[in-house]
């Protein structure tokens, strides 16, 4: 009988006895004190029975975290066990710098995934084909994947597993994370949006902002029955649009993956779940504020590429050096900086640092486990995978025109958004000395 089932039982079997022991002892109080000794006699050997149940179960415990030892990705292929399956498992150094290498974290935010993620990692393995692995083990493998990029051949290689079970850890850390704990990344209520706002106008001196978008694309390869290669022999290239709105700490608070990377962020803006949202009335819905006699409510902040909304400021184009529209824009940029330095920070994560190698499905889940994977360190002060500076995403787009539709109805809504923000630019021009 496994060790833990045979721990369960026998506290059980040692706990009813001892009530009804007891409860024997209480009800017949008249009996000898011979009788009493042979009752502490009886008890104490209920008791040791309960510390060998005790034992046996520290014994599982401690086999099960023998086996749960994390063998740190060696520098060279390493060959599998005969018999084990599952490779040989080195002693861990815990070093910061083999742990920000490999798994773009540190040892204790590691080990807290671990134990976190480990009830959903250890269950679902491929039918009839038990993996026989660690939640630590098959965490590693995933955030190696995720971390470096390297190839599922050459992951197998170093963890000693074969590549269909490196491919299988990788995925299901993808797919745990994308289902299981999407709520790491969500758009805050509104009494959580006043701090965020406040923190914004702390950072860029403009007041009711709730957040800063902007669109990246990630190239991936196109598969098709196989690699898709092109007359070259190449792999052939797509890319993957993906929206980010982020607070000034740079944690994400909206993402949305998936869309062709040739489409504009106005055109995915405006197909995205966060612009039906806001329109709806369901996001940036607080009261009107008045700012020099304009009623304004919450917004974001985004670069050219945007249209103006009233919910959704925009540079002024051409602005000339020194006057209002200037102060605004420079005062704009220097709000946009968080979501630039959060893309900078996804493409840190080697996966996304070069073309992902999987189907689309699998690339979109890769995109959000990195962005879950973003929040979960920031939430941990844990900068193992943060960027000091936002590199060349460091100059917001301010010169670029948005060519947005000319119905009236834009053209009404284009209207309204104007006056919000010169009102905004003559209150930033009235702050600054």
């Amino acid at each position: 009988m496994d060790s833990r089932k045979l721990s369960a039982l026998l506290s059980s079997l040692v706990s009813q006895l001892l009530l009804l022991l007891l409860l024997f002892d209480s009800n017949f109080h008249d009996f000898s004190s011979n009788y009493n000794g042979n009752l502490f006699s009886i008890i104490n050997h209920l008791l040791s029975s309960q510390e060998i149940a005790a034992s046996l179960s520290l014994v599982s415990v401690s086999r099960k975290r023998k086996r749960t030892h994390l063998a740190e990705p060696a520098s060279e292929p390493v060959e599998e066990e005969s018999g084990s399956g599952i490779g040989p498992e080195f002693a861990l150094t815990r070093s910061p710098d083999s742990f920000k290498n490999c798994f773009k974290m540190s040892s204790s935010t590691f080990e807290w995934l671990s134990g976190l993620l480990e009830p959903l990692l250890d269950c679902r393995d491929p039918v009839g084909s038990p993996l026989n692995l660690s939640a630590e083990i098959r965490l590693g493998i995933g955030l190696f994947r995720l971390a470096t990029g390297s190839s599922y051949p050459e992951i197998a290689k170093r963890f000693g597993v074969s590549e269909s079970v490196t491919r299988f850890c990788s995925r299901q850390l993808c797919r745990v994370l994308c289902t299981n704990f999407r709520f790491w990344v969500a758009f805050p209520g509104s009494d959580e949006l006043k701090s965020v706002s406040a923190s914004f106008e702390e950072l860029g001196g403009l007041p009711n902002c709730c957040g800063a978008i902007d669109c990246t694309r990630f190239n991936i390869v196109k598969e098709s029955n196989g690699c898709e290669l092109t007359q070259l022999g190449k792999l052939k290239e797509d890319s993957i649009a993906t929206q980010i709105v982020v607070d000034s700490s740079s944690r994400i608070l909206s993402i949305v993956a998936g869309f062709r990377g040739d489409k504009s962020n106005s055109r995915i803006l405006k197909c995205s779940t966060l612009y039906k949202d806001v329109e709806g009335g369901m996001l940036l819905n607080s009261s009107l504020v008045g700012v020099n006699g304009v009623p304004r409510g919450e917004y974001l902040v985004g670069d050219g590429g945007y249209p103006l909304l009233p919910w959704l400021m925009v540079p002024f184009v051409d602005a000339v050096p020194g006057s209002n529209e200037e102060k605004f824009n420079r005062m704009l940029g220097l709000m946009h900086v968080p979501v630039l330095r959060t893309i900078s920070s996804l493409k840190s994560w080697g996966v996304l640092n070069k073309p992902i190698e999987e189907e689309l499905k699998t690339a979109v889940a890769i995109i959000g486990a990195c962005s879950i994977l973003h929040n979960v360190l920031l939430m941990r002060d844990d900068d193992s995978a943060s960027c000091g500076g936002v590199g060349e995403y460091s100059v917001p787009d301010n010169s670029s025109k948005h060519h947005g539709d000319t119905s009236l109805e834009e053209i009404s809504i284009q209207e309204k958004a104007l006056v919000i923000r010169n009102a905004l630019a003559t209150m930033v021009s009235k702050t600054q000395v």
